[in-house]
């Protein structure tokens, strides 16, 4: 397979389908690259020579269709383009696994970085990175503004019972990759259950949101758009919240596969992240250690799912080796930011 052709995207069928349902939007022949550093859905960068397009469609072998479900992601960008949340342009959803092997969907390449670690924030120094932070809380806030009603997403999702369900959803998942005996997750996991928050009105939720799924950009530094929602669905805000506390805490441990951006000079601490998002929303924050520590254990889970696929040799990846070792970090995080409320 060429560079220009790589696995799952078949550049020529994909121009003409472009060429039957976009007349005269590709004006040469196409060329495409895979995109590194998504989790799951695979995400390419298709050019004409021109123009600029991603392509985004479902894991190469995949099976479960609900967990790559393209629909969703398509209709949530399509849903809140004509609004002020920064999302990509959509340019058409392809439902036909004749064309790609799988559905896909096409939107408009948004130049930016998504910034992963402390030190790919390093070189914008403290006032562009402090800046950069607090604009992902503000524009996590007009996310959160959006009235799904209004932008056809009423039946997005079931918001009651969001929180159980969640939490129950990733207790399946750790049984599901239990081979070690992991001390205090069931005791971070019963606490989170007799605790369980009243949630607020229900928003559209990201269900993945942190620095490194926007793209920032221009003079300004500002977002560009939020990229990444196959997590997303109707429900309980803080969940988003908690999580972006958790990836703006440092993690104490130095080399970590997985890394929050929380030392990276000029980062605001997690608290003024709640403050802000308290006063731009104007919600209660109250019970934000509970979401905090949700997401700690939400990515025990996930880094526990990576360790056990490890061990089995079922999945590769830079740092795998050392997966294994942060999920006991995680779950006392957990546990510590529930007893310190």
């Amino acid at each position: 397979m060429s560079p220009d052709h790589p696995p799952g995207l078949d550049l020529d069928r994909l121009r003409v389908l472009l060429d039957r349902e976009r007349p005269g939007l590709v004006t040469g022949p196409l060329s495409g690259r895979l995109i590194e550093g998504g989790r799951s859905n695979l995400t390419y960068a298709v050019t004409d020579g021109t123009a600029r397009w991603v392509v985004r469609r479902p894991p190469l072998g995949h099976v479960l269709a609900t967990a790559h479900d393209m629909r969703r992601e398509h209709r949530v960008i399509s849903a809140l383009h004509p609004t002020d949340v920064p999302v990509p342009r959509p340019v058409l959803l392809c439902e036909d696994e004749e064309v790609l092997g799988a559905p896909f969907y096409v939107m408009e390449f948004v130049d930016g970085t998504p910034y992963r670690t402390s030190e790919q924030l390093a070189p914008l120094g403290p006032e562009r990175t402090r800046a950069a932070v607090l604009n992902l809380v503000d524009t996590l806030v007009g996310l959160h503004a959006v009235d799904p009603a209004e932008v056809g997403l009423a039946d997005f999702g079931r918001p009651e019972g969001f929180l159980d369900r969640q939490l129950r959803r990733w207790a399946k998942q750790l049984d599901a990759s239990r081979n070690r005996d992991l001390a205090g997750i069931d005791e971070l996991h019963a606490t989170l259950g007799r605790e369980l928050p009243r949630s607020p009105a229900p928003t559209v939720v990201h269900g993945d949101y942190r620095l490194d799924n926007v793209l920032i950009g221009g003079e300004g530094d500002e977002i560009r758009a939020i990229l990444d929602w196959e997590m997303s669905t109707l429900g309980d805000p803080l969940t988003d919240l908690g999580l972006l506390v958790m990836y703006s805490s440092p993690l104490g441990m130095p080399d970590s596969p997985v890394s929050t951006t929380a030392q990276a000079p000029g980062h605001p601490a997690p608290a003024e992240l709640v403050e802000r998002y308290a006063a731009r929303s104007g919600r209660d924050v109250s019970t934000v250690a509970w979401y905090t520590a949700f997401a700690w254990f939400k990515l025990a889970v996930i880094l526990e799912g990576i360790h056990y696929r490890y061990t089995l040799g079922q999945t590769v990846g830079r740092g795998f080796d050392r997966i294994g070792d942060l999920v006991p970090v995680f779950i006392e995080h957990g546990l510590t930011t529930l007893q310190k409320g």
